[in-house]
């Protein structure tokens, strides 16, 4: 029996079924799989786990016993986007990237001035954990504050793209998108061909163009480094990887010291001069001179060789306001303000809890709704009222009542469903999209994406962090 006999859609929107037909542009893979039964796909499951563990591709999972990374999870069964949708996703993405590239830039050096025209009001900025003073002043090259964008994506009921939040900070898991590229070349390799997918090999060089952008200017052959925590910290399989992808040192804060404001790079020929730091570290570890003073990860003087114009530093400093989920509900009224132009990606329907007006009708159907924490990344903290206890429910309701501007509350999304590989058979799971943008000289957008899936029946969390899976992400070419 193939792998397609017993599969039944559900009622959510469906990536590769319309109901109970293949869409179009789904066909050779389903005619593929035709050809495959539960054992030959579970041979290929265990040979690319297998592969990945013999690789090091592994990731954090939150609240396990041991502590220990584990191996990559991915799905073999890709998720496939057409060029028509691609086209809808890809200037969806770069008109939000340039409306956010705007904001950061308004707010920081320029006038606020979507402050003091009373689009945003003050004290949302202000409040919120990733407005940083300290980049009051700090002039970005082209106003490109968006460096590396992780916008996620999600398809509600109907089939509308939407857009579920920003990661603006230092957001992770394009590595992974490369990696699960390359499993799918092992365990199918004719099919890519015979699709025209868009390949993710360029990223590398993608990155590195809008890097060198970004050194101070006049710089012909600059120096670029990638800033990690250490071995230790959960993404750090990426930072490596990046690096090399890039050929440049990945470092660490101690292979880093300023003097009169330059950064040099310790190396055994002597030091060597530092023009662009892409950091996968936080705001507040980053320079324990001007942050946290218990840091042991940052590079103390840091900030004042970025304040003398001598280094840059990406993703720059103070992008994490726009991380916040308040202020993301203001984002298609930065597209309006700063651009003039209608909104391609909505954002999901939101409700902030400061507003008394709101706050009152979203707890008077918290069963109906989702509670999200507003600073929170990773899927912590969320809250779904359908599925929650009502111990759960009055424990957020607590919190919200006393902070209400840290928390907002959202409509439930039915996530579109794709067929997912149990173990035993194909069955339909919720999935999302992480896309990639990168601001340079112009705003780029890697095709495709990582595609992360809820493997457990029902569930609408598909964070990496919480337990959640991943496919390959297959753009085409042409319709």
């Amino acid at each position: 029996m193939s792998l397609l006999d017993e599969y039944r859609p559900d009622d959510s929107f469906g990536e590769m079924f319309d109901v109970d037909r293949v869409r179009e542009h789904y066909s050779l893979l389903a005619d593929r799989l035709s050809e495959f039964t539960v054992g030959d796909l579970r041979d290929k499951m265990q040979l690319t786990e297998s592969t990945f563990r013999n690789l090091g591709i592994t990731f954090a999972v939150y609240g396990t016993e041991s502590g220990m990374d584990r191996t990559w999870p991915i799905d073999l069964i890709p998720r496939i986007i057409s060029a028509a949708d691609w086209a809808i996703i890809e200037d969806g993405l770069i008109q939000r990237t340039r409306a956010l590239n705007a904001f950061l830039d308004d707010i920081y050096v320029g006038e606020q001035g979507i402050v003091n025209d009373g689009v945003i009001p003050e004290w949302i900025l202000k409040s919120s954990d990733g407005f940083k003073r300290q980049a009051f002043g700090v002039e970005v090259r082209g106003g490109a504050r968006c460096v590396v964008s992780g916008i996620d994506i999600v398809r509600d009921g109907n089939g509308v793209y939407r857009v579920l939040e920003d990661n603006l900070r230092v957001p992770s898991g394009v590595s992974y998108v490369m990696e699960n590229r390359a499993a799918m070349k092992r365990a199918f390799p004719h099919l890519l061909d015979q699709y025209s997918v868009r390949s993710v090999d360029d990223y590398g060089s993608m990155l590195l163009r809008a890097l060198e952008w970004q050194a101070p200017y006049g710089m012909a052959d600059p120096t670029v480094v990638v800033l990690t925590p250490g071995v230790h910290n959960s993404a750090y399989f990426e930072h490596a990887f990046l690096a090399r992808r890039m050929g440049v040192e990945l470092v660490e804060g101690r292979d880093l010291a300023v003097d009169d404001h330059v950064v040099y790079l310790r190396t055994t020929r002597g030091p060597q001069k530092v023009d662009v730091i892409y950091r996968r570290i936080d705001d507040e570890f980053l320079d324990p001179a001007m942050f946290d003073r218990q840091s042991v990860v940052g590079v103390p003087g840091l900030l004042s060789a970025v304040r003398a114009g001598n280094v840059a530093i990406a993703n720059p400093i103070g992008n994490g306001v726009a991380d916040d989920k308040a202020v993301y509900t203001y984002v298609p009224d930065m597209i309006d303000y700063y651009l003039g132009e209608q909104v391609i990606l909505p954002n999901v329907e939101t409700y902030v809890m400061w507003d008394p007006d709101q706050r009152a009708r979203a707890l008077g159907r918290m069963d109906e709704l989702v509670f999200k924490p507003v600073a929170e990344a990773g899927g912590k903290g969320i809250v779904i009222g359908r599925s929650a206890t009502d111990k759960e429910l009055a424990d957020v309701r607590n919190l919200i009542e006393a902070d209400p501007r840290n928390y907002i509350a959202q409509e439930v999304v039915e996530l579109s469903t794709h067929p997912t590989f149990t173990g035993r058979e194909l069955a339909p799971r919720h999935i999302d999209l992480r896309p990639f943008v990168v601001s340079g000289e112009k705003i780029e957008v890697l095709p495709g994406g990582l595609t992360r899936v809820a493997l457990n029946e029902g569930s609408l969390i598909v964070n990496s962090s919480q337990g959640g899976g991943s496919k390959d992400t297959w753009v085409l070419e042409r319709a």
